[in-house]
């Protein structure tokens, strides 16, 4: 399992996997520990502040699980680096908290063939999805093309509800355990939505688009093109 951004969601996600026996998990976070993230990332400390996430998970998650296979990347993932990152994983967990980075995540996991889980938290809101490539619907079925920065909620305006980020995180680790064991069924050609406010939750059915840039039959991306990388920006708004 691999999971890319080891912040709210990612810290949950990966400490589910491994308490639920996943043997071996990669962990990409280019991040350094900041106090204003200890409220929600299940794994760091005031001790930690300044020290890469990646690396501070990874030696959590070893101190829980001795015989766990980590491996830690205190990197950022780009274009550069996402289909090697990528490539040694059998399912992905988008755990990031950039538009930009999700969209790279999304065309290189349905050009790969690699099955992945994307959610996101912004202020009381989240959401998540299951992305089996050519199967079900993709982010670009849903968002084909990527959102400008006004059309986008700011995580450092909004802020995060550190709970919220753990159950979407947890749910994240679920989806994968689920995938690999064939067993329950997986969030997948729908999306589902939490507002926290008061307790909500949504399910919109989705269907992959003939259209999608990413999936589509006679989709760019099919023939190798790389979108260019837009400016970083936080998450969608809440679908309504």
């Amino acid at each position: 399992m691999l999971v890319v951004g080891v912040g709210g969601l990612g810290a949950a996600a990966a400490l589910e996997l491994a308490n639920r026996g996943i043997g071996r998990i990669g962990l990409v976070d280019g991040d350094r520990v900041e106090l204003s993230n200890l409220h929600r990332q299940l794994l760091h400390g005031p001790g930690d502040i300044g020290r890469p996430k990646a690396e501070i998970a990874g030696e959590a998650l070893r101190a829980l699980h001795p015989a766990l296979e980590v491996e830690a990347r205190t990197e950022r993932l780009d274009a550069s680096n996402v289909e090697t990152l990528i490539g040694g994983y059998d399912f992905v967990i988008d755990a990031t908290d950039d538009v930009s980075t999700k969209f790279l995540l999304n065309d290189a996991c349905v050009l790969a063939g690699k099955p992945f889980v994307h959610a996101g938290v912004v202020g009381m809101n989240g959401q998540l999805m299951t992305i089996l490539p050519g199967e079900t619907a993709c982010l670009r079925c849903l968002f084909p093309e990527m959102p400008d920065e006004d059309e986008v909620a700011s995580c450092e305006a909004a802020g995060i509800l550190g709970p919220l980020a753990a159950l979407i995180g947890t749910s994240e680790a679920i989806e994968a355990v689920k995938y690999l064991s064939g067993d329950g069924e997986l969030a997948a050609d729908r999306l589902l939505t939490i507002d926290a406010r008061p307790l909500r939750v949504r399910e919109i059915p989705l269907h992959r688009s003939p259209g999608c840039p990413a999936c589509g039959a006679g989709a760019p991306l099919g023939a190798g093109a790389t979108p260019p990388l837009p400016s970083t920006v936080s998450l969608f708004k809440e679908i309504p």
